[in-house]
């Protein structure tokens, strides 16, 4: 590591502890990079597994119609819980064809080690619209607000607890990257008794629901070179979640938008971390 980011580690670190010296010890600054090598070597490893094990679906209330895709556990004992994670895809995957929505993060689960080791059912479903959009608040704050397709998802979860009985309600999880990730943060906000854990990659924030996610586990994760949902919308959120001794913040100073998710999609860090949570 040289000098210059060295200080720039030290004077973020400082910043954080300054001004918030009972959380520090829940944020990170990593120092990690992403070669064009490692980027596109991991993409095609992702990309090359199969995706049959991820049922397709279409769920319908009204004039709402959300396709997606579901995977069982490997070994699905009727008379064992099992946790349920749902993913949600960033902008680039918005359509009906069913398949798109699939992205690397939904992909992890289907890694032969997380598939044994990490047993739960995943959701991934897809929108054929934005499904957070993004405004100013009167803060002049960017921030996310959830679509209408949004809200529909509670009765497409009810339906799958409904068929899926084994489900374990104490141990349902949300993932998402960048409009993924709002969405996440959506839903979050929306019913937060409802899920035990979030992880949101590169997000822009939703602020409509802050106290109610004081005790929440969420896990931020942001790139501080990220030049299309600016980094400092989660800062801003880390700040506003102050009592929130459950939240880490993990900042990666070398990578931007595109290259974020990469450090997790050949680790089991997301599974490890959001299977030791629970309501």
């Amino acid at each position: 590591m040289n000098n210059r980011n060295l200080k720039q580690i030290l004077i973020t670190l400082l910043v954080i502890i300054t001004s918030n010296p009972v959380l520090a010890q829940k944020s990170e600054f990593l120092d990690t990079q992403v070669d064009s090598l490692t980027f596109v070597t991991t993409r095609k490893f992702l990309n090359s597994l199969n995706t049959d094990n991820f049922q397709k679906k279409v769920f319908i209330k009204n004039d709402i119609q959300i396709p997606y895709r579901i995977l069982t556990p490997k070994d699905n004992d009727k008379n064992q819980k099992f946790p349920l994670v749902i993913t949600f895809h960033n902008s680039t995957r918005i359509g009906n064809d069913n398949e798109s929505q699939l992205e690397p993060l939904a992909k992890i689960w289907l890694r032969e080690e997380i598939y044994d080791r990490y047993q739960c059912y995943v959701i991934a479903p897809q929108f054929s619209t934005r499904s957070s959009v993004y405004d100013n608040n009167t803060d002049n704050d960017l921030v996310s607000k959830p679509s209408n397709d949004v809200f529909a998802l509670w009765d497409l979860i009810k339906n799958v607890e409904k068929e899926y009985r084994n489900i374990d309600k104490n141990r349902i999880y949300l993932v998402g990257y960048s409009m993924g990730a709002s969405t996440a943060q959506n839903l979050m906000s929306i019913e937060p008794d409802k899920f035990a854990a979030i992880v949101s990659i590169a997000a822009v924030p939703d602020f409509s629901n802050l106290k109610q996610l004081d005790k929440k586990n969420i896990w931020l994760i942001h790139g501080e070179k990220d030049n299309e949902n600016p980094y400092s919308g989660s800062i801003k959120l880390f700040k506003k979640l102050v009592s929130n001794k459950n939240l880490t913040f993990t900042t990666y100073g070398n990578l931007n938008h595109n290259t974020i998710t990469i450090p997790f999609l050949t680790t089991e860090d997301i599974p490890k971390w959001l299977f030791e949570k629970r309501k």
